[in-house]
This record gives structure tokens, C-alpha cells and sequence, in this order.
């Protein structure tokens, strides 16, 4: 697939390079094409390239968008014409907000002429998107978003970089609630210095 990925810092950089890994063609869509954040990844495999956002888009069936929480709408308002396309968001307003919105899956849906956008990758933290092989085994990831097509997909590309499984919150109403579980990693990763070393995997009896 050609995925178009919008922001290539820690958590876009990780899957540009999963991605790319696995053979897909990854766009990264940028502001200024000579100078951008994450620049060295466009020497980490001949399947990423670096264009426009505007570009990037036109060119991708699948468009993520990993920014700082913040900027959401202004992103969501650059990216063009996305009619038919799939966006999988995977950004947290943990503490910073789009502004009129509690998260940045509401904000996309506002901002741009699609209504296939799932959130995924947005429950763990990069480390685990670049290893996420626990004792022999993937960890778990999940989805939010009422779009069927979009989960699938996100399943799909999920289960090709090493999760195991992929569990599904729920429809768009659900955006809020996967970004409150993935501050439960957030907060015993990072703030209860549990260490970015852990990562959540649903077990059963």
C-alpha cells in the first residue's frame, strides 16, 4: 500500500519504519521538502520518500496523521481532498487539546471530507511500535472509530509490524475512551516511572 504518514517524530518515525519494513511505500508529507524533522529516515529504506503534504496525500490510499495533538485540525485542514481515503489517527490530547474538542479523532472528522478514520497505534509508546515481541509473543493493539473499512485496515497493518492481537473499543463515540487507556500507559510508563519497557496484552481463563 502507499501510505502517506503526516508528522515523523517519534511515533510516525516508528511506523514509517515498520511499514517500510514490511514493503510498503511510505510518503512522508512535509512542510519544507531540504529540512524537515525525521530527515534521517529517508535513509533507512528505498521504500520512504519524502514529498508535500498535499502531494503525500494524493499519492497514498492510507494517511496517518501522528502531530502533536494541538495542531489536529490545522493538519486535518492541509491535507486536500481525501474523499475514498483512509486516515488512521494515532495522537492523544492528553493534556494539550484541539482547540473545541476533547480529542483529535472529533477534530479530524470536522476538519477534512472523510468519514473512514480510525485511531490506532495511539495506545503504547513508540518503542513498542518499533519491538512490540514480548517474551516470544506480540502485544495487543487497539481501535476506535465507527468506520469498518478503516478498522480493517488498521488491523491489518497492526498485525503486519508484530501485534498480536487487535481489539476494537468501539465506534466514533469511543475516541475519548481509547485516549483515556492509552494515558493509563502514559502514566505508568512515564509518570509512575514504571519505564517505556511495558506494554499491555489482554489475557484470558
Amino acid at each position: 500500500m502507499n501510505i502517506a504518514i503526516i508528522g515523523s517524530g517519534n511515533v510516525g518515525g516508528a511506523l514509517a519504519k515498520r511499514f517500510a519494513d514490511v514493503g510498503h511505500q511510505i510518503i512522508l508529507g512535509v512542510r519544507n521538502i531540504s529540512e524537515f524533522k525525521g530527515k534521517e529516515l529517508l535513509s533507512y529504506s528505498k521504500n520512504i520518500s519524502a514529498n508535500t503534504i498535499p502531494e503525500a496525500v494524493k499519492a497514498a490510499e492510507i494517511i496517518i496523521i501522528s502531530v502533536p495533538a494541538q495542531l489536529t485540525s490545522e493538519v486535518a485542514k492541509s491535507l486536500g481532498d481525501v474523499s475514498g481515503k483512509i486516515i488512521i489517527d494515532t495522537m492523544n490530547a492528553v493534556s494539550l487539546k484541539p482547540e473545541g474538542f476533547t480529542n483529535t479523532g472529533d477534530a479530524i472528522i470536522a476538519n477534512c471530507n472523510t468519514s473512514e478514520i480510525v485511531k490506532c497505534f495511539n495506545t503504547t509508546g513508540f518503542e513498542n511500535i518499533l519491538n512490540p515481541i514480548y517474551e516470544g509473543k506480540g502485544i495487543d493493539m487497539f481501535t476506535a472509530g465507527s468506520s469498518e473499512k478503516a478498522r480493517q485496515v488498521a488491523q491489518q497493518l497492526a498485525k503486519e509490524i508484530g501485534f498480536e492481537n487487535v481489539y476494537h473499543f468501539g465506534g466514533n463515540d469511543k475516541f475519548t475512551l481509547i485516549e483515556q487507556f492509552a494515558f493509563s500507559w502514559i502514566n505508568l510508563a512515564i509518570l509512575q516511572k514504571q519505564g517505556r519497557d511495558m506494554a499491555f496484552r489482554i489475557v484470558r481463563r
